[in-house]
């Protein structure tokens, strides 16, 4: 029996495929002889297209979020929170996208398309081209910290919810010695960590709102002073 022929592919159908086995199973399980599987080709067939695994997990990591967000009218500040919120849900919708090591700076065009997004918020701005980029380089910072940090204890929570219970302000009462962490023992003294859910959904969101105003505002008293 004959036979039939294998799909014709390229490159973009390659990185669908390698996001596809992500989402379903994690970056670990993404290589080319998996994703030439997922296609139905053999894994010489994908060489032809994408030379390497670095060079797909580039790929992916250009596709790995929508076209960046219409921005509102108005100013510069309600302009970048939204973009910002937009990337932590990009990056939260694919988690993975934050073990992609960063080799060099962005030239795929979504991911250029997302940096010129937030540079157009400064627009109006009198702040010069390279403080433009400084700030966009610093809140793109803060976003992939806040998404990690985020990621990476709501894994934790799931394995294991106690951690995140009362226990953890008496283990603090505990091993936390005034005379050498002065700063903290006063916050544990204060009850912060009294609790019995210190990981909630609306308290997570909170403290990235909480981040984001923070650095928006030093970024406001900047172009103040450069006004």
């Amino acid at each position: 029996m004959k036979r039939g022929r294998k799909p014709t592919i390229d490159a973009a159908d390659i990185t669908r495929a390698a996001i596809a086995v992500a989402d379903a199973e994690g970056l670990t399980a993404v290589s080319m002889a998996r994703v030439a599987q997922e296609l139905g080709n053999s894994t010489m067939a994908l060489y032809r297209h994408v030379k390497s695994k670095d060079e797909l997990l580039a790929l992916m990591a250009d596709a790995a979020f929508d076209e960046p967000p219409v921005l509102p009218d108005g100013e510069w500040r309600a302009k970048l929170e939204v973009w910002a919120k937009a990337l932590l849900s990009g990056v939260r919708r694919r988690p993975w996208f934050l073990q992609i090591p960063m080799n060099g700076p962005p030239t795929g065009l979504r991911s250029l398309a997302w940096f010129d997004c937030a540079l157009g918020a400064l627009d109006d701005t009198p702040l010069e081209a390279g403080e433009k980029v400084g700030v966009v380089m610093g809140l793109m910072t803060f976003v992939h910290g806040e998404a990690w940090l985020s990621v990476t204890l709501t894994q934790g929570y799931e394995n294991d919810p106690a951690q995140f219970s009362r226990l953890y302000g008496q283990r603090l009462r505990e091993i936390v010695d005034p005379r050498r962490m002065p700063a903290l023992a006063k916050i544990v003294a204060a009850g912060v960590f009294d609790m019995d859910d210190l990981f909630e959904a609306e308290d997570v969101a909170a403290e990235f709102d909480f981040g984001l105003h923070l650095f928006l505002e030093g970024v406001a008293a900047h172009i103040g002073g450069r006004a």
